[in-house]
């Protein structure tokens, strides 16, 4: 005997409904959190830019989210683009210490920035290389 459970009271097109129903509240749901984190993260809004960004995206999402998008997306692309180049720096300071210090390389091109700017003369320089070197 096949019972209600059967799936015959919900047919595949519902299912297949419901399903895209599902995924399209998840891609709404992340879309507003982005956009929250976007505005407490900017540094060139004021506070009272924030709140205002804030309030509208919270009492008319639909509304304030599209408007924020339209307004500050290049923004948000810039705003993401500083964060990952701020975790580069990091992974590689964080490497480059973890390392065991600097390499004769590094050495030699902090002393040729020296030179250059005219903090060390050229036989300070040749001193502090060889040094290096040796």
């Amino acid at each position: 005997m096949i019972g209600p459970m059967a799936g015959t009271d919900y047919p595949l097109l519902d299912l297949f409904l419901t399903m895209v129903w599902f995924f399209v509240f998840v891609i709404w749901v992340t879309t507003v959190i982005v956009v929250i984190v976007d505005i407490f993260r900017s540094r060139d809004l004021s506070g009272w830019g924030k709140a205002g960004w804030f309030i509208l995206v919270l009492i008319l999402p639909i509304i304030g989210v599209v408007a924020y998008l339209l307004a500050r997306g290049a923004k948000m692309a810039e705003h993401s683009r500083q964060d990952v180049e701020a975790q580069e720096k990091a992974m590689r300071e964080y490497v480059r210490s973890a390392g065991g210090g600097a390499t004769k390389a590094d050495e030699l091109e902090k002393l040729a920035d020296l030179r250059d700017r005219g903090i060390l003369s050229d036989e300070e320089f040749a001193q502090q290389k060889a040094r290096v070197l040796a």
